[in-house]
């Protein structure tokens, strides 16, 4: 190997996938018709979340909901509840949302208590109001192609690749996770005719097989496996489209804060090969809320439910 060549393999790097840049671009795109929409004397969609305890995360992530949509002109509401709220209690509020008139979205903030059920609160919520897109009817729906909530991640995630003109047609495509939040959702919409889309899809798991073997055949590789630094260098092709779903706080002596934030796939060695790659923070997080903004939009104009 030449000099030259040993040179322009040092220094190759992957293009980063600006999830900021994105989501900017989008929320800047629902601002303008919400203005346009309060400017013709009506009021502005609404989105409404509830949270059941105190959990630091929840609460980080409801208050980032909250101001996102403040930040786009929406009307936001938060219902705060004890962590001993019974599940029937619960319900009450969920069918409370559900017929008031002035909400257009709402979500229910998960993890919730281990005494309520989760399923039993998802599916009381109305499919019209379910901007999270987790009720089984936009489960459904988005199974056989027909228009409804998508969940906010993988949403997220089709804008990042539609915005850098990402290949998608025939490609080899490895879901790693099958949560339905994430991983199942995203390999069904992957599998889907149209852009992104049309790719083959493999949904690897925790029973996988040979996993690395896969993944190394993957164009387009989507971690959403909740393990820090999963995915290294050996594991991806070269040239591979790296998108990284997971955010870990890990120990970090030399950070002020004492840790710093990483995703499910090993970014300073993965960075090598991929052609593009997401950075952890700053890549898919961002993306989320500016879907589920999205999303409360489209529940407001009821693009899908009259």
């Amino acid at each position: 190997m030449t000099q030259k060549k040993q040179e322009d393999k040092k220094v190759k790097t992957a293009k980063i996938i600006d999830g900021k840049e994105v989501s900017k671009a989008l929320k800047d795109k629902i601002k303008k018709e919400v203005a346009e929409i309060i400017d013709k004397g009506e009021d502005g969609p609404h989105l409404a979340a509830v949270i059941v305890g105190n959990d630091p995360a929840s609460e980080t992530y409801v208050k980032s909901k909250e101001k996102a949509a403040h930040s786009v002109g929406m009307m936001s509401s938060v219902y705060r509840y004890p962590e001993n709220t019974s599940e029937e209690e619960l319900l009450k509020v969920i069918d409370f949302l559900n017929e008031d008139p002035d909400i257009d979205g709402f979500i229910v903030q998960l993890p919730l208590p281990g005494h309520i059920d989760e399923n039993k609160i998802i599916e009381r919520i109305s499919p019209a109001k379910d901007v999270d897109g987790f009720h089984p009817v936009n489960v459904g729906k988005m199974a056989i192609g027909q228009p409804g909530f998508l969940p906010a991640t993988p949403a997220g995630i089709l804008e990042l690749l539609k915005y850098y003109n990402i290949d998608t047609e025939g490609k080899n495509c490895v879901v790693l996770g099958r949560s339905n939040i994430v991983g199942s959702p995203m390999s069904i919409l992957m599998s889907k005719k149209g852009y992104p889309g049309n790719s083959t899809v493999t949904l690897c798991h925790s029973k996988t097989e040979n996993l690395k073997e896969i993944t190394k055949n993957a164009d387009i590789l989507i971690v959403a496996i909740g393990k820090p630094g999963f995915v290294t260098e050996d594991m991806v092709k070269d040239g591979a489209v790296v998108i990284d779903v997971g955010i870990h706080r890990v120990e970090d002596k030399e950070s002020p804060k004492g840790y710093k934030l990483v995703g499910d796939v090993d970014f300073e060695n993965v960075k090598k090969k991929a052609s593009y790659i997401t950075p952890v923070p700053g890549g898919v997080g961002p993306m989320t809320i500016a879907s589920l903004l999205n999303n409360t939009l489209k529940a407001y104009k009821k693009e899908y439910y009259k």
